[in-house]
């Protein structure tokens, strides 16, 4: 944590009980208390290596413990037969799921299970407890002091999240109490060290990931050097079994990784009670890995072997098979490997230092664009958690950590809460349950939306492509509140973390840090298209939809035909008859190929990555102004959207010049302007780079989508329930452009427009 109260850590830490004493001059064995959390590994981990560098750091022995905390994840699969557990279940706040599903449950006790494997072939060991920490660490504390060891102190990698901290004072107490030390050490897991950061404390964290990132380029020499394993015998030894405490009762420590697994994942395996939905016969799992710090570094060294690490940008937004990505990122949620392991090891390739990575494609050929991309991601990952440090508790609050707290009856959110929903709120709340089930369950009629929840229902994962297009579609097409979103993340996936999971829910959700908020939506269809271009992902999680021939039915079942779906027996589906929503979208303009070359701002043209995560404002989640196309009136009625902006019909001047435009100039949204309405009347339709102002297709070339020819002001369906962008800015593009701009060659581009728009 950037200069935190709670977590100061100086390059050697000092104790306050004198820890500088020799052995020879302590009166009795000292006892250190390791408590790991996140950071389930032993190598690169600087209290296990301070442990084996100093000669002053005063203890005799050290007890590395692990606890299963009963609010985070579900322990009643501990407990001896017969007993009731003591402790509520670990269930979310709003949703009411379960914290930790079986995919991420089964991955910890692996990890954790992986740890206790390394220490004890290095003479060491891991306690597995099950309980409250405090209470747990005070039972230790006990157990040492009637075998008259010392407690020492209490040492532990310091988190960001507010239950984590809390559980940091409660040990802090503990150890003021016993007058024993306590260090909360910086979490080295990250990319860049957070002495290197150059802030003094978390607010002066920008707002704007762009910021930041040119604040610590460049990247490739931030990452402090990675520490070694201990070697066997190099750490303090475990005290005697009998002075540490046995698990109390009615819970029982199992004795194997496959018993710890199977008491982690009963209780939570069913995710969808009441309903089966079985596993689809053609698709496989993208993560069908182990969790552990070895298993981790395995799966680094395959992706730089195998050339995934060069690929990497080319491949990311993929979606089927388990190598478009690195798939580090479970491993790194959970410490099992750090992210400047993933920057050593992969700059050992780069400079052909490593000579383990001789036979890699690009070995010795410098940073490539694929390990460029990766370094980008780990930042962004550094981003998110200092996001989190600076707006703690905010970032699980409806409005986000910018908005001011609002009930439900003043927001555009809904909800399936009777009791804090609006009287009026439309759709009810019982319809707003009946939406989110079918949401969660896979059955939206939305291609690309279902498949993704039914991929991370079997599997525990979904890809990055995929997690923002279902971000988008609960909170901005079906404006339900986000956080249900996030928390079914928090349970299912199997690399959730606190800080990424919700920031980003946050950022697609138009309440984090995009700087373009509400305005950014994904269209599901098109980015359908444009990633999954054969239909592949989604025939296969949905196979019910496998025997439809055209790809625009697949990804929006309720377009097919009546003889198509009686032929494929879908007529009486409820995806077909009751879809969770509609949206228009025009085959004609089918989109871009994936290998497009990316969107930048201006001067801002480095070091994005082509379908990079929800960051910046330079790389917007939804690729390329994702934004739907026109709907008319009746459409818009029809859709439920909410009413009308009462200016409609009305003459407005809207102020002129020109802008970085929202929707009638390229990648944005609606009009023209750098802000979230349009800006002016000449000249926002056929100028820009990018989807609308100026393309075949979405984002083609040639006449645009929107933004050419002359058009009658539209109705923009979604918005104005929100009365943010009434219009559609329309006009007819002209003048000439150059064909080697970031989109290809046609008319449009540095052109004019006439027209209207208005905001």
């Amino acid at each position: 944590m950037v200069a935190s109260t709670q977590q100061k850590q100086p390059e050697a830490p000092v104790e306050a009980k004198a820890e500088s004493h020799t052995l020879l001059q302590m009166a009795r064995p000292r006892v250190l208390v390791y408590l790991l959390r996140r950071d389930l590994r032993v190598s690169d981990n600087p209290i296990f290596h301070h442990l084996v560098s100093s000669q002053h750091h005063g203890f005799t022995h050290v007890l590395p413990i692990y606890v299963f905390s009963p609010h985070q994840i579900e322990v009643s699969g501990f407990l001896e037969e017969g007993a009731e557990n003591p402790f509520p279940e670990a269930r979310g706040r709003v949703g009411k799921y379960w914290r930790c599903g079986p995919h991420r449950a089964a991955f910890i006790g692996q990890a954790v299970w992986d740890v206790k494997k390394a220490l004890q072939d290095i003479g060491s060991d891991l306690v597995i407890r099950v309980g409250k920490t405090a209470e747990v660490v005070r039972g230790l504390v006990e157990a040492l002091k009637q075998k008259d060891l010392e407690f020492g102190a209490l040492w532990m990698v310091g988190l960001e999240g507010t239950e984590e901290q809390l559980e940091e004072k409660a040990l802090a107490s503990i150890c003021k109490a016993e007058d024993a030390g306590f260090n909360c050490w910086i979490d080295e897991k990250y990319f860049i060290d957070d002495r290197d950061v150059g802030l003094s404390n978390p607010n002066g964290i920008p707002d704007v990931f762009t910021t930041f990132r040119k604040s610590v380029e460049p990247l490739r020499e931030k990452p402090r050097a990675s520490l070694p394993a201990p070697q066997q015998g190099s750490l303090p030894s475990l005290p005697e079994s009998s002075a540490i405490a046995a698990q109390p009762a009615p819970f029982k420590i199992p004795a194997s990784m496959t018993d710890l697994v199977e008491a982690l994942v009963k209780p939570v395996k069913d995710v969808t009670p009441g309903q089966t939905i079985p596993f689809p016969p053609n698709a496989t799992s993208a993560h069908p890995f182990q969790g552990g710090e070895s298993f981790g570094l395995q799966r680094l060294d395959y992706m730089i072997r195998s050339g995934g690490m060069k690929r990497y940008k080319e491949t990311r937004n993929e979606m089927v098979g388990s190598d478009f990505s690195t798939k580090l990122s479970a491993y790194l949620a959970l410490g099992c490997i750090t992210a400047r392991q993933v920057h050593h090891a992969v700059a050992g390739y780069e400079d052909g230092t490593n000579e383990a990575f001789k036979h890699a494609d690009g070995f010795g050929q410098g940073e490539n664009e694929g390990t460029k991309a990766v370094r980008f991601e780990l930042l962004w990952r550094d981003y998110m958690r200092l996001c989190h440090q600076k707006y703690s508790h905010k970032m699980f609050r409806l409005e986000g950590f910018k908005g001011e707290q609002t009930p439900y009856k003043d927001a555009r959110w809904k909800t399936p809460n009777k009791e804090r929903a609006a009287a009026d709120q439309d759709p009810t709340p019982e319809r707003v349950a009946y939406l989110l089930q079918r949401f969660n369950y896979g059955s939206t009629g939305m291609g690309l939306i279902d498949a993704s929840q039914r991929e991370l229902l079997h599997t525990g994962y979904t890809s990055n492509r995929a997690r923002q297009n279902v971000a988008s579609f609960l909170s901005k097409h079906l404006g339900i509140d986000w956080r249900y979103g996030a928390e079914w993340y928090e349970m299912l996936l199997v690399d959730y973390d606190v800080s990424s999971n919700w920031a980003n829910w946050q950022y697609v959700s138009g309440v984090g840090n995009d700087p373009r908020g509400e305005m950014r939506i994904f269209n599901p269809i098109k980015q359908a298209f444009d990633y999954d271009q054969k239909g592949t992902y989604v025939r296969s999680w949905v196979p019910e939809l496998s025997t439809l021939s055209k790809l625009e039915n697949v990804f929006q079942v309720s377009t097919t035909s009546e003889d198509d779906l009686r032929a494929a027996g879908l007529e009486n589906n409820i995806m077909v008859t009751d879809p969770a929503k509609r949206i228009e979208f025009s085959v004609a303009g089918k989109p871009f190929k994936p290998g497009r070359r990316p969107y930048f701002r201006r001067g801002n043209r480095s070091h994005q990555t082509s379908g990079s995560p929800p960051n910046s404002e330079a790389a917007p989640p939804a690729g390329a102004g994702d934004v739907q196309p026109a709907q008319s009136l009746a459409a818009h009625q029809q859709g439920g959207a909410g009413p009308l902006n009462p200016n409609q019909g009305q003459p407005q001047t809207p102020p002129s010049g020109w802008g970085r435009g929202v929707l009638g100039r390229g990648r944005g949204f609606v009009g023209s302007g750098r802000g979230n309405a349009p800006y002016d009347a000449n000249g926002n339709g056929g100028r820009g780079r990018g989807h609308a102002g100026y393309g075949r297709g979405v984002r083609g070339r040639g006449r645009g989508v929107a933004g050419c020819g002359e058009v009658t002001p539209q109705p923009q369906g979604q918005y104005e329930q929100q009365h943010l962008v009434p219009w559609r800015g329309v006009g007819r593009g002209s003048g000439s452009g150059s064909g080697s701009g970031n989109r290809g060659a046609g008319r449009g581009e540095g052109g004019t427009a006439r027209g209207g728009s208005s905001s």
